[in-house]
């Protein structure tokens, strides 16, 4: 199957014909192709979304809202079809796709389109000066959003819905890894009636596409989730031309276990929390810290439930665990797990690659936990970004907060414990841009997300993405 860009309401085929293989990793097989963009290809794209960004500037709010709310409703009326779509491209369970990236992709666009109708700017008035100050928020004009492949119509609807809801016109490129959904959702956009242009859907190479992207003088900002190197490169290009930047990076998360949780709750999270998506979520937490004093009946649990897992192909009902997204990604997982022997851990469980009876050629991996005793090994401080977690010991409350801050990165963290004091001084002492309590992966799509040190700049959800696609600008009037 041929993927074709997504310009001004058409499909065509890259300007220059080159084409990119699209790899199905549950069987290791090419069953598709995606376009090898160029900067031209791009240029077409700019030029369509400055021809439409005049008139949908100036749509009403409320018809804005008909338009991504009819959007919404078609995900919802294509779920089984997007999600075997979503599975066959990443390799994640058919069941995780139906469960959570195609409704999530919904509600994204559902979201806004009520959020845009209550979006709202401040007035003050200069008493005794006779005058009165305003805000108008403005769309930016022609904005970029880059989204990754681990989370695919998720997260590239996470950008693009508060992009068009405030009054943006895009120029959107899904990852080359796994395209099938973003091209799907430009049919999806022609059929709900988003008037041609609104959005352009680029496909190809973040070293070519992307970077034609960022550097485009056109293009006002840049939302961009993925890896922290990429991020700065992102950086180093725009800041200079003064583009709005939100970096949504990589991610090292702690999970801090204390005895006083709820040990069964606790426990059926953590799995989850490891090991969901194949571990190819942002938001895992990689890093599990535990209380010393509840430490070795927790590892004895969690490897006896992580050991029922079924690692198997994504169409299987029962699969709880898919392929990994590529052949490279699935060598650089597993030269982590290969440095075990080098690092003084040790592998408690898994770590081996797993041959799933008809697909034999696909990438999988058992999910693998790994003792360490020194949080500056490799293990603890680099993103692996997959289905491997360490586990370790603390002691006190001193030294499991000075463990989780112990790290470049800083998303989100996830802290188990019955006791109030404790959770108001973790909440407020961890430098991340999430903390979740007693839970984790619980979304309110008002709030603020993002990350702090090289897990990003920026926040997306709720105002926050309203506030960063558009500009304000004040006004003074004297009366």
């Amino acid at each position: 199957m041929n993927i074709k860009n997504y310009i001004n309401g058409k499909f065509l085929p890259p300007i220059a014909n080159g084409w990119i293989d699209n790899f199905n990793p549950a069987i290791g097989e090419v069953y598709g192709q995606i376009p090898n963009s160029t900067k031209e290809d791009v240029e077409k794209a700019v030029e369509a979304a400055e021809k439409a960004f005049p008139s949908w500037i100036t749509t009403t709010l409320e018809e804005r809202s008909k338009i991504l709310s009819k959007i919404a409703d078609l995900i919802l009326e294509k779920l089984d079809f997007l999600a075997a779509a979503e599975s066959k491209d990443n390799g994640k369970p058919i069941s995780l796709a139906k469960a959570v990236d195609i409704p999530r992709a919904a509600s994204n666009f559902q979201f806004f389109a009520n959020a845009i109708t209550q979006f709202s700017s401040e007035a003050y008035e200069s008493v005794g000066l006779n005058a009165i100050n305003f805000t108008l928020r403005q769309p930016l004009g022609i904005v970029g959003c880059i989204s990754p492949w681990n989370l695919p119509l998720y997260l590239f609807t996470w950008k693009i819905a508060p992009a068009i809801a405030a009054g943006n016109c895009v120029i959107a490129k899904p990852s080359e890894i796994t395209p099938m959904t973003a091209y799907l959702l430009g049919e999806i956009c022609t059929e709900a009636g988003l008037p041609k242009g609104v959005l352009n859907i680029v496909h190809g190479l973040g070293t070519s596409t992307g970077q034609a992207i960022v550097e485009h003088p056109n293009i006002k900002a840049i939302s961009f989730t993925g890896g922290t190197k990429t991020g700065a490169h992102i950086a180093s290009i725009a800041a200079p031309m003064f583009k709005k930047l939100s970096l949504e990076l990589g991610g090292k998360n702690p999970n801090i276990i204390f005895a006083d949780c709820d040990y069964n709750k606790m426990l059926e999270t953590t799995v989850r929390s490891s090991f969901a998506n194949q571990g190819q979520i942002c938001l895992c937490g990689s890093r599990i810290f535990v209380e010393e004093t509840i430490y070795e009946k927790f590892k004895k649990d969690f490897i006896k439930k992580v050991s029922e897992l079924k690692v198997g192909n994504p169409s299987e009902t029962n699969t709880n665990i898919g392929a990994l997204v590529s052949k490279q990604h699935l060598e650089k997982v597993k030269s982590y797990i290969d440095l075990a022997a080098q690092e003084n851990t040790e592998i408690l469980f898994g770590g081996n690659r797993v041959v799933v009876e008809n697909s034999e050629n696909g990438y999988y991996l058992q999910p693998t936990i790994i003792e360490v005793k020194d949080n500056k090994c490799r293990l603890n401080q680099e993103e692996i970004f997959g289905p491997v977690v360490t586990i370790m010991s603390f002691k006190t409350d001193e030294e499991a907060l000075t463990l989780a801050n112990d790290t470049k990165y800083g998303l989100s963290a996830t802290l188990w414990t019955n006791n109030l004091n404790r959770t108001m001084q973790f909440a407020k002492q961890l430098h991340t841009g999430i903390v979740w309590v007693n839970t984790w992966m619980l979304r309110d799509l008002r709030t603020p997300f993002g990350g702090q040190k090289d897990s990003g700049i920026g926040r997306e959800g709720g105002f926050e993405a309203l506030r960063f696609f558009t500009e304000p600008k004040n006004i003074c009037i004297k009366y």
